[in-house]
């Protein structure tokens, strides 16, 4: 199963990236069927939908067969949603297109901008681990005396934005990851506060910033939201790892991060019927709006141990 769902993902990655002509000349559509590229895409769609109908038809399989093992495992959230549809515990239909949706649902931009706290771990992180330590910049055609020193014109500089990030002298405890310090705090990552500044500032701040972060938050979230993640079962300990920085064109750990991952699972139990809310909230207020999103994008670039650099 999980190698059909890889093949299956490698292939829908690769056709998304595809040049299709109808995306940009919407007259020339047609060529996109001559060429074949919307029948493969159609092939494609049509089997992962195959493929999400066979893992619901295993799951409910296993739950008629009454298999001792299948009762005592940790039941995903497939179990959890043929539970619902068979006892009818919403008030409204829980049918098999619904159950998909969920299933290839993902994190939304918007769901990212309410996601506060989130902001300010990242915030917290690139604080304490700047992608560039150093950041160069050469002084205008002017003479100027800062700190003490007189400086010539065109001098090439380095800004140690590291060393300002740590700054006792700016940060309260300036070596503690505490997230918490960004809440109902307006320092941002435009460059006007010169005390953060992991893309730099001023008019010559990082250009590519805004991405760079959209990207950040948007992986992240979801790495977050579809994988239980933890160290490998070999002793290792949060306070025992390594963090050494390496220094390239974009500071990494000099020791990789190795961590296993499993998808997401729920017990039943007490908590059974706050997640009923929760989905049927979903179904009653965003109704339809349910998305299928290309969570198998992600999912081709994860492997069964992932080290993350």
């Amino acid at each position: 199963m999980k190698k059909k769902f890889g093949g299956l993902a490698r292939r829908m990655s690769t056709q998304f990236v595809a040049f299709s002509c109808g995306n940009y000349f919407p007259f020339l559509r047609w060529v996109d069927v001559v060429t074949g590229l919307m029948g493969s895409l159609k092939e494609s769609f049509n089997e992962f939908d195959s493929f999400l109908e066979r893992v619901i038809e295993e799951h409910k399989k296993a739950a008629e067969s009454n298999d001792q093992d299948h009762e005592q495992a940790d039941k995903d959230f497939v179990d959890i949603l043929l539970r619902l549809q068979k006892d009818g515990m919403l008030d409204v239909e829980l049918t098999q297109e619904n159950i998909k949706a969920i299933l290839v649902s993902r994190i939304e931009v918007i769901d990212i901008d309410q996601m506060d706290y989130f902001k300010c771990v990242i915030k917290e992180t690139l604080r304490l681990h700047p992608p560039a330590v150093l950041i160069p910049r050469a002084t205008s055609k002017n003479s100027v005396k800062l700190g003490g020193y007189d400086i010539p014109p065109n001098t090439n500089v380095h800004i140690n934005a590291w060393a300002i990030q740590r700054d006792p002298k700016l940060w309260d405890r300036p070596e503690e990851f505490i997230p918490e310090r960004f809440e109902n705090n307006p320092v941002d990552f435009r460059g006007q506060e010169f005390h953060l500044i992991p893309f730099g500032g001023g008019r010559r701040g990082c250009p590519g910033s805004t991405f760079g972060l959209f990207a950040i938050e948007y992986m992240l979230s979801n790495l977050l939201y579809w994988f239980d993640w933890k160290l490998p079962e070999n002793g290792a300990n949060v306070e025992d790892m390594d963090m050494t920085e390496a220094f390239a064109i974009a500071v990494h750990k000099k020791i990789p991060l190795t961590v296993d991952h499993a998808i997401c699972v729920t017990e039943l139990g007490e908590d059974v019927e706050e997640m009923v809310e929760e989905i049927r909230d979903c179904f009653e207020n965003g109704g339809d709006e349910v998305g299928l999103g290309e969570m198998f994008t992600m999912s081709n670039h994860i492997g069964s141990k992932r080290a993350l650099g």
